[in-house]
């Protein structure tokens, strides 16, 4: 399963690939390592930073985009930018994209240390909260359960939408209050 850690950072998402084959993990070279949205008040910025990020996990062939999550107030609260980006995160529809919190994090390194420090890795400073979180997602053995039965959903929707071609979809109109 491949993943892609992310750890937000004021207007940035700083990323890393992580792979688990088997008990092996494996660090992709990546060709970008953080993702700037530089204007957020401009839909366009917004949509280009969506479509980049979109493009980079299609083109890795990316399973899961796993995100530390950030307090939403007091001291270490994440900024209104950092909560768009997330958001933007969210809304893609080609790959689940699920929050970890730190404890939880902390938890599964517990549970499962790193079994390499992480300087040797040759990943960037700034990327070692991404690295954790993909490393802790990686490391839960229910991942690959859920994995399997996210798998197996989408294997009987696509049958069933091969079962009965003829059926017609109908629009749906967004209902406003689910924003």
């Amino acid at each position: 399963m491949k993943v892609c850690g992310v750890e937000l950072k004021g207007s940035e998402a700083l990323i890393c690939l992580l792979s688990k084959s088997g008990d092996l993990f494996d660090i992709p070279d990546c060709r970008q390592i953080r993702f700037t949205l530089k204007d957020s008040d401009d839909q366009q910025q917004i949509r280009y930073f969506q479509q980049s990020f979109a493009k980079l996990l299609e083109d890795y062939k990316i399973e899961r985009v796993v995100i530390r999550q950030r307090p939403h107030k007091g001291k270490f609260a994440g900024g209104a930018v950092g909560f768009k980006i997330e958001g933007a995160l969210q809304a893609l529809t080609q790959v689940d994209v699920e929050i970890m919190t730190p404890s939880q994090i902390k938890e599964q390194l517990k549970k499962t240390p790193m079994p390499v420090d992480f300087r040797e890795t040759g990943l960037k400073q700034f990327q070692e909260p991404a690295f954790t979180t993909a490393f802790a997602y990686l490391s839960n053995p229910l991942v690959h359960k859920s994995a399997a039965v996210s798998d197996v959903k989408h294997d009987v929707a696509e049958e069933s939408e091969s079962a009965a071609p003829d059926m017609e979809e109908k629009p749906v109109a967004p209902n406003p209050w689910n924003r």
